[in-house]
């Protein structure tokens, strides 16, 4: 109406951002009214592209087999069209923009479908191209957009990785006092009714297994005890130490009865043989030396060692020892010839603790660097653990529920499922009132006989008992377990 005064809109303040999607919007709409639709394949370069694909894969083939025939055979004209218009030349003059599209699409099928092991063959170009045995990739049509689009979402592959185990967790109830240094080995008896410590306070001390008093202490040694093992078919105990002596105790009378005289210097580990009355030790001279139990005389010099011999264990079949030294290596010997049937070096630091699963032909090796596990008899790589404890692993032990128990020089103990080379559970030693936090190191471990109870011997001069928590579930205590991305167990 005249007159009338009429109020002015507020025009509202556009960003760069929205103006540049309205032109956008307004180009897609005047250039494509159609957007569900599409617009329709290139009868022409579809030919192109069946025919390039054709050259490319069977190529070498059909050059292989009609090379003969052309020598003495002329080409015609339109034949020679036909092959110029196989080339890349002459297809990157002729492809249309629909063509270069659809060749884009294709690619990315081609990308998507799994490849099959088939050695490949070559091209005309000598470049390795697809084998004729390969998998057929599907001519892009009308839907091959929908067919990219389905076939990017692929059904992921499940983990080869084996699932570990739920294991309790494993805490500490007893802590026994009454060395004066530190602890350095364990050996437990047959009977599972008390156990043995070896310490740097040059004594031996056994153990009752359920109340965890002292029963006995035996001197004899004049320097610190670093092996310990209790006879399975007499009333002997053996002990290694840095005296370089090796000394039979006879448990019925609680004094020494023989001695073995021949190491160089000092003895860092000690081992028996199930079945036969010898007795094994290694020591810092790089051998490993067998000895008759009865007669006191040495069998064999197990020599080819570089370094300290500082960990053995025994089988009843071949290889019936199996030794690991600080030269990084573990040999297999030959106990009929007293030489050496294999050597294992995989790892890059000293193997300083073995321990020989008790049901399965299989043992683990810790290193600093790793714990890798191994098959036996033929010594086959298996796996690493799934994680690194980053120390000095001076010690370790696996029971027959596959729970493998690690310590190391600063106090870490871990426990592992064996099956999987999980670590479910990482613990650290408490160092007793008085210590130094430094002396937190775990030097040797053992489970007693049925597997349920784990004793360790540490640097604090204390002596610890674990077991495992009866209260607890697999709800209380989930398994955090993400399976490794790459599917080699290396």
């Amino acid at each position: 109406m005249p007159g009338a005064t009429t109020a002015m809109e507020p025009v509202e303040p556009q960003s760069l951002k929205k103006l540049s999607f309205k032109s956008l919007k307004r180009a897609l709409d005047f250039f494509s009214p159609l957007h569900s639709q599409y617009p329709p394949p290139d009868s022409e370069s579809k030919k192109i592209r069946i025919s390039y694909k054709l050259h490319a894969e069977y190529g070498a083939v059909r050059n292989s087999s009609t090379q003969p025939a052309q020598e003495n055979s002329s080409t015609t004209p339109h034949e020679q069209g036909d092959q110029d218009a196989t080339t890349p030349e002459v297809l990157g003059l002729q492809g249309s923009q629909d063509s270069r599209d659809a060749q884009k699409a294709e690619g990315r099928n081609a990308i998507i479908v799994a490849p099959t092991m088939q050695p490949k063959a070559s091209n005309d170009a000598g470049v390795p191209g697809k084998s004729a045995t390969g998998p057929i990739v599907s001519v892009p049509g009308t839907s091959e957009r929908h067919q990219s689009s389905t076939a990017a979402i692929i059904e992921r592959i499940p983990s080869k990785w084996p699932r570990p185990v739920w294991h309790a967790p494993w805490k500490n109830y007893r802590v026994i006092s009454g060395h004066l240094g530190w602890v350095r080995s364990i050996a437990f008896d047959p009977s599972n009714t008390w156990f043995c410590t070896g310490s740097a306070d040059r004594t031996i001390k056994i153990w009752d297994v359920a109340t965890g008093r002292l029963k006995l202490t035996l001197t004899g040694h004049i320097e610190q005890i670093r092996g310990l093992a209790v006879s399975q078919h007499h009333t002997y105990m053996f002990s290694a130490g840095d005296d370089k002596q090796v000394k039979c105790w006879d448990l019925e009378q609680n004094k020494v009865i023989r001695s073995y005289h021949g190491h160089l210097s000092g003895v860092y580990c000690l081992a028996l043989h199930p079945t036969i009355d010898i007795l094994l030790t290694g020591g810092r001279d790089s051998v490993c030396r067998v000895w008759d139990i009865r007669s006191k005389t040495q069998v064999f010099a197990l020599s080819g060692h570089d370094n300290t011999v500082c960990s053995v264990f025994t089988r009843p079949t071949d290889p019936q020892v199996v030794t690991g030294s600080h030269d990084t290596t573990i040999k297999f010997w030959d106990l009929r010839g007293g030489k050496s049937m294999l050597t294992l070096t995989h790892h890059k630091k000293s193997v300083r603790a073995m321990a020989q699963h008790p049901t399965e032909n299989s043992f683990a090796s810790a290193s600093a660097d790793n714990i890798k596990k191994f098959n036996l008899p033929r010594g086959e790589f298996l796996h690493n653990m799934l994680s690194q404890q980053k120390t000095i692993i001076n010690s370790m032990a696996v029971n027959e529920d596959g729970v493998m128990a690690t310590g190391g020089d600063n106090g870490s103990m871990w426990f592992w499922d064996w099956k999987s080379g999980h670590n479910f559970q990482q613990s650290q030693t408490i160092v007793q009132p008085g210590s130094l936090d430094s002396e937190a190191g775990i030097y040797a471990l053992s489970y007693d006989v049925t597997g349920s109870r784990l004793v360790t011997c540490e640097a604090d001069k204390t002596i610890k008992m674990w077991k495992q928590d009866e209260m607890a579930t697999p709800e209380t205590h989930p398994l955090n377990f993400k399976p490794p991305k790459d599917l080699h167990r290396f």
